[in-house]
């Protein structure tokens, strides 16, 4: 599929990872995956397509990736902010700029991402809310992630969905957020992960403009057809990010999201245009000389 030309885009390539805690993960491995212990890393390429809105054209999404740290993030402000006069993408950008200073606060292998969403939440003044997920890559090869509201990940090994981060909605489209105004949410509620992983998986972080728009199922056809000659992150994050806008605008297409929600279980949805985040990470050995930069 061909890029969106006529849209902002905007593209980051880097290394990156992932962070989280009380619910660990352990994904099958062979043998042969189980014995792996060399140190591990992450290569991301990042995409990002605002939705046109002359108003806010810098859209209401936000994220950072950190080769340095092995981090990225995403976060969406919640648009409703608009009706007050405030431009909804100014809590997630200073959101994510808190957060990257925070990840690289911590020491150089550490992974206490509920630490990076905490400061980062301190941290930010602006007015209006935003959902976050943010993680990172430890030592002990593990992705650990935090996550408020409606962004996620998602986990594919061998092209086929591993795991997928359930979202958190208060009630239907009322996601949960993190904000400095009465009634917003606080790093306290956010769901913490730690996945194990291998050489060869391939993570997608997104928010819910991916989500929303691209079933595992699709993604996993994407995978297949585009990795036949190698992975590269940012070719991927671009496709799925186009797969995306493409899905949203055929409203022919509607069909239950293919995730349940934490707190009000399966849903079903109608694609909608929307800002559209994507973050693609391919877990290789830490000697692996393949670097992407923007």
């Amino acid at each position: 599929m061909a890029p969106l030309k006529s849209h902002l885009l905007r593209a980051l390539q880097s290394l990156g990872s992932l962070c989280s805690h009380p619910k660990t993960i352990v994904t099958e491995k062979s043998p042969e995956e189980e014995s792996h212990k060399e140190s591990l890393k992450m290569v991301c390429g990042a995409f990002y397509i605002p939705k046109d809105n002359p108003l806010y054209p810098r859209g209401d999404d936000a994220y950072f990736v950190s080769k340095e740290k092995q981090a990225i993030g995403v976060a969406d402000g919640v648009g409703g902010w608009a009706m007050r006069g405030v431009d909804p993408g100014e809590y997630a950008r200073e959101l994510m700029i808190n957060a990257s200073a925070a990840v690289h606060q911590q020491p150089d292998g550490v992974a206490d991402v509920k630490s990076v969403l905490n400061k980062a939440f301190l941290n930010t003044r602006a007015k209006g809310s935003s959902t976050a997920c943010i993680g990172m890559l430890g030592n002990d090869n593990i992705l650990h992630f935090v996550n408020v509201g409606q962004s996620g990940f998602m986990i594919f090994r061998d092209n086929k969905i591993a795991y997928q981060s359930p979202i958190q909605e208060h009630f239907f489209n009322c996601p949960w957020q993190l904000g400095n105004s009465k009634g917003c949410d606080r790093p306290s509620s956010a769901l913490e992960t730690s996945v194990a992983v291998v050489p060869g998986d391939i993570v997608v972080l997104g928010t819910d403009g991916l989500l929303d728009n691209v079933c595992p199922a699709d993604i996993e056809d994407v995978l297949k057809q585009e990795t036949l000659e190698g992975v590269n992150p940012m070719e991927l994050a671009l496709t799925i990010a186009n797969l995306a806008r493409s899905n949203s605008l055929d409203r022919t297409r509607d069909r239950p999201l293919a995730t349940a929600t934490v707190s009000t279980g399966p849903r079903h949805i109608e694609r909608r245009v929307d800002d559209i985040t994507v973050v693609v990470a391919q877990i290789v050995p830490q000697n692996c000389m393949q670097y992407i930069f923007a």
